[in-house]
């Protein structure tokens, strides 16, 4: 999407789009998460949050991490599994 964006407002070509976006898609094989609709739909019923928001809550829940965001109301939803960038560094 980012790319994308690039693109869109020529700042790189096409031909250098397609560069990295094929040199990204590389680095990211085999880092991709499937994260169970039940994990995620529950995290809905019980936050506001979107359901975009909670798959990185779950895939954080599932691999028994933290989720390091910016986003307010994840923060405020769930403070025992994310942490603001300030958190995370200090």
């Amino acid at each position: 999407m980012y790319l994308r964006c690039i693109y869109e407002k020529e700042i790189l070509t096409l031909e250098q789009t397609t560069t990295y976006k094929l040199k990204l898609e590389i680095l990211l094989a085999g880092n991709e998460y499937d994260v169970p609709s039940l994990d995620v739909l529950r995290l809905i019923e019980t936050s506001e949050c979107s359901a975009y928001d909670c798959e990185f809550v779950a895939l954080a829940k599932r691999n028994n991490t933290m989720l390091v965001t910016e986003d307010k109301k994840i923060l405020k939803q769930f403070p025992k599994i994310a942490m603001s960038l300030a958190e995370a560094i200090s």
